[in-house]
């Protein structure tokens, strides 16, 4: 496996084998499926494992840190799910309250990145910047304007350390820096 895309890919051909034999899964079943296939405990262990390059720097003294997820504070349920679902195509992994009447709090993915989304005053202070690298930004930023979401238009540009950026903004104030790095 040469890194997290391939494994998205046996993903994919799991649930259309599956659904062929009309069983359904969604796609985040099916990327458990595939991190247990290779002896991860979860997903987000397996796509952290495995790098694009495919090889990772050792762990000194036994000390790995393999997963950063951001928590990221929301309001308002339904607009959250319109901006981060519906308007940059994330899907939503799990979503729960940890007692009746409690907070949401809910995470999302999409090629290899997780979110958390969080109502709870305590998880996370709206207003801060999560900063994602990526590649294929082009190809994101077309996706976006092509969806006409009337609440936000990025742009794509070159910042001054030489990287293509793109900023969106959610309905609570976070913003989300989308960087591709240019070659050299």
């Amino acid at each position: 496996m040469r890194d997290y895309r391939d494994a998205k890919a046996m993903a994919q051909a799991l649930r259309d084998n599956l659904k062929s034999k009309n069983i359904t899964l969604s796609v985040a079943e099916s990327l458990e499926l595939v991190a247990k296939q290779f002896g991860f405990d979860n997903w987000n262990i397996l796509a952290a494992k495995v790098t694009n390059t495919g090889t990772r720097p050792k762990a000194s003294e036994g000390v790995e840190f393999f997963a950063t997820i951001p928590v990221i504070r929301m309001f308002d349920v339904s607009k959250a799910k319109e901006f981060y679902v519906d308007f940059l195509g994330f899907t939503i992994d799990w979503e729960g309250h940890i007692r009746e009447g409690a907070p949401l709090y809910m995470q999302l993915s999409r090629d290899g990145l997780t979110l958390h989304l969080s109502e709870h005053h305590g998880d996370a202070a709206p207003g801060g910047t999560t900063v994602v690298r990526t590649t294929g930004i082009e190809k994101f930023h077309a996706e976006l304007l092509g969806k006409d979401y009337k609440y936000n238009h990025p742009g794509l540009d070159i910042a001054p350390y030489g990287a293509k950026v793109m900023f969106t903004i959610d309905p609570f104030g976070n913003r989300l820096r989308f960087e591709q790095e240019i070659p050299k």
